[in-house]
């Protein structure tokens, strides 16, 4: 079907990505721009995956504190070059990966990181709420969605994004190697709130 200039400019200004990218994606959902979102977001994801194994030596460190001066976030993200690390869609994202944080409050970056203590205890909780009053051959996949749902709430890639809930921290970070082209990595975040000890 035939895209009008309008409807691809809207989508770009929606989307941030390229003229002939968001023109192939409306063709491709037969001109719906929600579609074509999804279409886009897709092929971000897969641009993400070819580059993720791109060394990063280059990024930044941000740092946040809120207005109410209790809590503050450092975040550490890296990219391929000092170029990527300086332009406005990198700061962006770093700004908002900080209000996240401090938002979200998530435990580790990815999954592995979280300790193994942590995920079993969660492992334990869930299957002793379904002990008993489920068929045995069930309870470990019910387990299994319990948990997926607690790394949903406190790991960041997997946290729905607190700008947009539609999207995780992982779908936002997969757009924004889509975007520079490069690959790029949430190394670390440290959240510090005034009163609260360090996490385990």
């Amino acid at each position: 079907m035939a895209v009008t200039a309008e409807e691809v400019k809207k989508l770009r200004e929606r989307t941030g990505q390229g003229m002939m990218e968001c023109k192939r994606a409306l063709e491709e959902s037969g001109g719906d721009p929600e579609k074509a979102i999804e279409v886009l977001r897709k092929k971000g994801l897969a641009t993400a995956e070819k580059k993720s194994g791109r060394a990063t030596a280059q990024g930044r460190i941000h740092s946040y504190v809120h207005h109410n001066g209790r809590v503050g976030v450092l975040v550490e993200v890296n990219c391929e070059t000092d170029f990527v690390a300086k332009n406005e869609q990198f700061q962006a994202f770093l700004n908002d990966l900080c209000l996240h944080i401090c938002a979200a409050s998530p435990l580790a970056v990815r999954r592995e990181e979280i300790p193994a203590e942590a995920v079993e205890r969660e492992r334990r909780i869930a299957r002793e709420q379904v002990a008993g009053k489920k068929p045995e051959n069930i309870i470990e996949k019910i387990v299994e969605g319990k948990l997926a749902k607690w790394y949903a709430e406190h790991v960041l890639l997997e946290q729905p994004f607190v700008k947009d809930q539609e999207r995780t921290v992982q779908n936002v970070l997969a757009e924004l190697v889509s975007k520079t082209g490069e690959n790029v990595h949430i190394a670390r975040f440290a959240r510090f709130e005034v009163g609260e000890t360090a996490k385990d």
